[in-house]
C-alpha cells in the first residue's frame, strides 16, 4: 500500500484540523507581529527580467470569461505580454495600504488573512519575447528570475503521467505553497488554506486565459518530488501543489535533458523564527505521488456524488442572458475586487443569485474532474436576502439549475455563529458553504483527493467572488465551525464535510 492509498493520515488532518466552538476558545496561539513572514519569496543573487506592465483590454465580459474555456488549438501560445497579463491578474500587487505597523500588498486574488503563500514559477519554451527556461514570478517588482536555463517542459510531462495537455502546452504555471507564510496565523489548519488560497489564484488564472483564447487545464496529479527538484524548492518549507498547462502546441515538448542539478540558490528567510506544524508536511508526504504510474492510475474518473432527488419545495433559477448581464471585462473586475469588510443588509435580486451559480459552476477544466463538467464539491446555501426566495437553508441542484428547500426561517443568527461567530455571514445577503463527499473522494483518489477538494472549493469561491465583482456586489471568504455547518444542513447533508464558506452581498462600503 502507498502513502496515498492509507486514508488514515486524511482522515487524521481533517478531523484534527476542524474548528468547534471550544477549540476555538481553548487555542492560546497569538500573533507575534515582530516575526511575521516577508509576503514574498526574494532570491537577492538573481537579475530580474522587467515584465510589460500595460494591461491589455480584452473586452471579454467577465461572466463569460469565467463560465468557458478555450479549446485546445495548435497555434495557441503566449507571448510575453499575454503572461505578463495572466501572472498579474492572478497574483499580481493591484493595491497597497499603509498602516501604522507597516504596509499590505493586495493581489489580484483573494487570500487568507492577506498572506500570500501562493508562488508562482513559469516553466517555458521559448516564447516571443522570452527564452525557454524555468522562471520565478516575483511580484514586488513584477519581473522573472531564471531559475534555469533551457527546456524543462519534459521533466513535467514526466512527472505528470505524459498528461497530453502539459506535453502539448508551450509554458506551464507551477504553483507552491510556502507553509510557515500563512501559519504564522493559521498553524495546522494552513494546509487546508493551500487549496482555498491556490483555488482563489487558478479561478483568475483560467478566466484571464479564456479572455485571451488561451486553452488551461488545472494538473493535481504529478510527481511530487520531481516538481520540487526542477524548482530546487526546499519541501520542508514549500511545496509544489498544482500547475496549470497553458496554450496548446502540435508538436510535443522534448524530452527531460535528463539529472537536475541542485541549484542552491539562496532566498531571504521569511523570518527570523519559523515554527513548525508537522501536520501539514505529513498530510503533504501522504498524499504525495511517487511514479508517473502512479500518477495515471490516479487521474480522472471522477467519483459520482449525486445529490438525492429532491424532496422539499423546488425554485428553478433564471441567470441573466448573454445579452441581460453585465459586460464589465474580466481585468476590470479583477483589478476592483476586494474582500468586503461590511455588507448592507439589502436583498440581492432573485437573477442576480442564479447567474452567480450558473456561471460559477459550469465546470473546471482539471485533470480529477473527468468528465467535464464532473464536481467534488456540492453548494448548500444559507439564504437571508434574495428577492424572490424566502429565508432559509437550501441546495443548488447544478443539474436542474434549481435550489431545493431544505428549511425555511430567519438564520442570519446560525449563519454569524456558523461563520465562526462573525458579523460578516450574519450581514450577507447568502452565505454558500462548500461540502463534499470526502469518503468516496478518498476512496477514489486516495489521500490525495483532500487537496483536489480543497482545491475545487478555492477554485469554484473564486469563480463566486468574480461573477459577484462582475454585478458589483460584494463577496468575501470565511472560515467555519466544521460539524456544526453539517449538522446544521443535514440532515441532507449527513456524512459530508464542508470545505469552503463565501459570503455574498452589497458592500456597505459601495453605498457610503
Amino acid at each position: 500500500m502507498t502513502d496515498n492509498s492509507n486514508l488514515e493520515a486524511a482522515w487524521s488532518y481533517h478531523n484534527s484540523t476542524k474548528h468547534s466552538y471550544a477549540s476555538i476558545r481553548s487555542n492560546p496561539h497569538f500573533l507575534d507581529w515582530d516575526n511575521q513572514p516577508l509576503p514574498f519569496k526574494i532570491y537577492p543573487a538573481l537579475e530580474p527580467l522587467p515584465l510589460p506592465r500595460e494591461v491589455r483590454q480584452t473586452g471579454i465580459a467577465a461572466l463569460s470569461a469565467i463560465a468557458e474555456s478555450v479549446k485546445p488549438d495548435a497555434n495557441a501560445a503566449p507571448d510575453l505580454e499575454a503572461l505578463a497579463q495572466l501572472l498579474y491578474l492572478s497574483a499580481g500587487i493591484t493595491r497597497h495600504r499603509k498602516y501604522p505597523g507597516g504596509e499590505i500588498y493586495f493581489r489580484a486574488a483573494a487570500c487568507t488573512g492577506a498572506l500570500y503563500e501562493v508562488e508562482l514559477y513559469v516553466v517555458c519554451g521559448d516564447l516571443k519575447g522570452l527564452e525557454a527556461g524555468v522562471y520565478h514570478f516575483a511580484p514586488a517588482d513584477f519581473a522573472l528570475r531564471r531559475l534555469r536555463a533551457g527546456d524543462y517542459r519534459g521533466v513535467l510531462g514526466e512527472a505528470t503521467g505524459g498528461e497530453s495537455t502539459v506535453v502539448h502546452a508551450p509554458v506551464t504555471i507551477v504553483c507552491t505553497c510556502t507553509y510557515w507564510r500563512n501559519a504564522w496565523k493559521y498553524q495546522a489548519r494552513t494546509y487546508r488554506h493551500f487549496g482555498w488560497d491556490n483555488g482563489t489564484l487558478l479561478a483568475n488564472l483560467l478566466a484571464v486565459g479564456t479572455s485571451l483564447g488561451m486553452p488551461a487545464k488545472v494538473i493535481c496529479g504529478f510527481v511530487d518530488a520531481e516538481v520540487n527538484r526542477l524548482l530546487d524548492v526546499d519541501s520542508e518549507r514549500e511545496v509544489a501543489f498544482s500547475m496549470v498547462a497553458l496554450g496548446h502546441a502540435a508538436k510535443m515538448a522534448p524530452p527531460s535533458p535528463g539529472e537536475l542539478s541542485p541549484l542552491q540558490m539562496e532566498s531571504i528567510p521569511a523570518s527570523r523564527n519559523e515554527i513548525d506544524y508537522p501536520a501539514m508536511r505529513e498530510m503533504h508526504a501522504a498524499s504525495s505521488l511517487n511514479s508517473p504510474e502512479e500518477v495515471k492510475s490516479w487521474r480522472g474518473r471522477t467519483p459520482l456524488t449525486k445529490l438525492p432527488p429532491p424532496t422539499g419545495p423546488i425554485i428553478p433559477l433564471r441567470a441573466f442572458s448573454d445579452a441581460e448581464m453585465p459586460r464589465d471585462p474580466i481585468e476590470q473586475v479583477i483589478l476592483r475586487r476586494g474582500s468586503a469588510r461590511k455588507f448592507a443588509q439589502l436583498p440581492l435580486g432573485l437573477a442576480q443569485l442564479a447567474t452567480m451559480l450558473d456561471r460559477a459552476t459550469r465546470g473546471v477544466p482539471a485533470d480529477f474532474l473527468d468528465p467535464q463538467g464532473a464536481s467534488l464539491n456540492d453548494l448548500y446555501l444559507i439564504v437571508n436576502a434574495v428577492e424572490g426566495l424566502n429565508p432559509g437553508a437550501y441546495v443548488f441542484h447544478r443539474d436542474r439549475g434549481a435550489l431545493e428547500c431544505l428549511k425555511e426561517g430567519n438564520f442570519r443568527g446560525q449563519a454569524g455563529y456558523l461563520g465562526l461567530d462573525q458579523q460578516l455571514p450574519a450581514e450577507a445577503a447568502v452565505d454558500i458553504f462548500f461540502l463534499v463527499d470526502l469518503r468516496a473522494i478518498l476512496q477514489r483518489f486516495g489521500n490525495r483527493g483532500y487537496r483536489a477538494a480543497q482545491l475545487e472549493a478555492g477554485i469554484l469561491s473564486g469563480k463566486l467572488y468574480l461573477t459577484a465583482y462582475g454585478q458589483r456586489l460584494g463577496a468575501t471568504g470565511l472560515t467555519f465551525y466544521d460539524d456544526d455547518v453539517t449538522q446544521f444542513f443535514s440532515p441532507h447533508a449527513q456524512g459530508r464535510s464542508v470545505m469552503m464558506l463565501v459570503a455574498i452581498g452589497k458592500s456597505a462600503k459601495a453605498l457610503l
